[in-house]
């Protein structure tokens, strides 16, 4: 579980004193934390690991979303300090598809629910995270189904 594994390296990154390495392990457990407070009212629970995906995944768009705007407000320090958080979260992820075996995965979910405009790019997109959102970065995917379907 990714879970343990978080755990495991804050625990490992306290006895080897890797401050940044840490910080960032605790930034995670904490929004996981949080993400459990509000699953306590859900009637339907995901899968742990479900859950820890899509934080990550969460915080891997956010984290990217950071470093160009430091970039380009001339922040280099404060991109390098994200980048560093960024780095140590998708440590964590589980193995991205490529761009290739995305497309494959596109064009597969076309034909099973016989998508042929924009106007389906709803179905698609929603069959491809139901079966490979831990997988896929869903904003790159985006526009794979849009340059598929147009």
């Amino acid at each position: 579980m990714i879970r343990e594994q978080l755990k495991s390296a804050q625990i490992t990154a306290m006895k080897a004193g890797e401050k940044e390495k840490l910080a960032a392990v605790r930034l995670i457990l904490a929004k996981l934390k949080d993400r459990d407070i509000e699953l306590r009212t859900a009637t339907q629970v995901p899968d742990d690991d479900a859950i820890v995906v899509e934080v990550l995944q969460k915080m891997v768009k956010q984290r990217r979303e950071s470093i160009e705007m430091f970039k380009n407000g001339g922040r280099d320090e404060l991109a390098a300090k994200e980048q560093v958080e960024l780095d140590v979260i998708e440590t964590f992820l589980p193995q991205q598809l490529s761009e290739d075996e995305t497309k494959a995965a596109i064009e597969t979910i076309k034909a099973e629910v016989g998508a042929a405009s924009l106007k389906d790019m709803g179905k698609v997109m929603a069959v491809l995270k139901e079966r490979h959102g831990t997988v896929i970065d869903m904003s790159k995917a985006s526009g794979l189904v849009k340059a598929a379907l147009g």
